[in-house]
């Protein structure tokens, strides 16, 4: 390790100057992934901490393996592979190529901007790096996954000063692009499993079309309860597996890197929402108001989203109580825009960017209550 370090340490003195100085910023990253780097911060604020950003990103990469597996899996059992194996390594040789392209076409966007401003790459982009693929159909074309990378890199991040500065989540801001420019392909009943001539709808489209129960409806194209909870059903790679992805919120949770507060206030927002719409809406309307309000919790992105996107701690609410409500609005409004919005019936991509708007004023209001009370103590 020492005769390696050795070398890095003079690569690194090769690299800061000279021709190849464009690829510091790259050399910087993967030099610090391996060993602590020998320098500091020159700019508060300065926190001594056993965990640096990246290996705080690791352990995000880690909760998200069990995802990544189950949801190959499904890819290869929706497209008719059989076997466990030969189902995983199909599912998994289609999200292989995307995660490439995004992370091929995001590093060389952050390599850009670590060269002009001076700084290495960026630890962020590791995690939105794998984020982005779990997202998206298997059938996506990769010219539009570089595209929508480009965009939520550039514009959703980069713009705003890099990691740490942006208001937006950027594998989120990506998706939205695509979804607004290139919807054919990202959306509808036919995209998702499109693999080898076999198409289906997913769970909500399924929900969302019911002339009467939507339970009734997806009963009978095959999407039941458990179903849904251990991720059989079409959808995104990543997001179909409810027990895989509690699995990764069991390892976020235990090891301090996700917020409880935002977790659970989304769970409850939804959930509570969604026990109103089922009460008032009732089956006289039909569709997604006759949703049980648990069913809202395991199908489409939502335990996704809620677990590993709204708890991105740049976009997110800071302070504590500010954590609750900015859970419980992300909650509340990925409920009505999948009942009220026919069109949309995901909706948690745009309730957490709608919550990443609203979560500097959500802290700033938290803070001048905090303020307002301390001044007036003891008065």
């Amino acid at each position: 390790m020492k005769f390696l370090e050795r070398f890095l340490n003079n690569m690194d003195k090769t690299l800061s100057q000279g021709p190849f100085k464009v690829f510091h910023p790259l050399f910087g990253a993967i030099n610090t992934m391996l060993f602590t780097p020998g320098h500091g911060t020159t700019t508060g604020p300065h926190i001594r901490d056993a965990i640096d950003m990246k290996r705080f990103m690791g352990i995000v990469i880690f909760a998200l393996i069990p995802s990544i597996m189950v949801g190959s899996y499904n890819v290869g059992a929706q497209a008719g592979v059989e076997g466990l194996f030969a189902a995983f390594m199909f599912g998994f040789l289609k999200l292989l190529p995307i995660i490439v392209v995004t992370y091929a076409v995001g590093l060389g966007w952050e390599m850009i901007f670590g060269h002009i401003n001076g700084h290495d790459i960026h630890e962020g982009f590791l995690v939105t790096g794998i984020l982005l693929p779990l997202t998206l159909p298997p059938t996506i074309p990769l010219w539009q996954v570089a595209v929508a990378v480009s965009f939520g890199t550039v514009i959703g991040k980069e713009v705003f000063g890099g990691t740490g500065m942006n208001l937006l989540n950027p594998a989120l801001t990506a998706r939205a692009f695509l979804f607004f420019t290139y919807p054919g392909n990202i959306s509808g009943d036919g995209v998702w499993v499109a693999l080898d001539g076999f198409t289906g709808a997913t769970p909500l489209a399924a929900a969302a079309a019911a002339p009467g129960s939507a339970v009734a409806a997806l009963n009978s194209a095959g999407f039941t309860l458990n179903n849904m909870f251990f991720g059989f059903t079409p959808g995104s790679v990543g997001e179909t597996s409810t027990i895989a992805i509690l699995i990764g919120a069991a390892i976020l949770l235990i090891t301090g890197v996700a917020s409880w507060r935002i977790m659970l206030a989304t769970l409850l927002g939804a959930y509570g929402m969604a026990l109103i719409v089922q009460y008032f809406g009732g089956d006289a309307v039909g569709g997604m108001r006759t949703l049980p309000a648990h069913y809202h919790l395991v199908m489409g992105g939502f335990m996704f989203g809620a677990v590993f996107m709204t708890t991105d701690p740049v976009s997110a609410a800071g302070t504590n109580a500010g954590k609750w409500a900015y859970g419980i609005l992300i909650g509340v409004m990925v409920i009505l825009i999948r009942v009220f919005n026919p069109a949309y019936p995901e909706g948690m991509m745009l309730a957490i960017l709608f919550g990443n708007v609203f979560s500097p004023l959500i802290d700033h209001f938290v803070v001048q209550a905090n303020i307002k009370r301390r001044l007036n103590y003891g008065k």
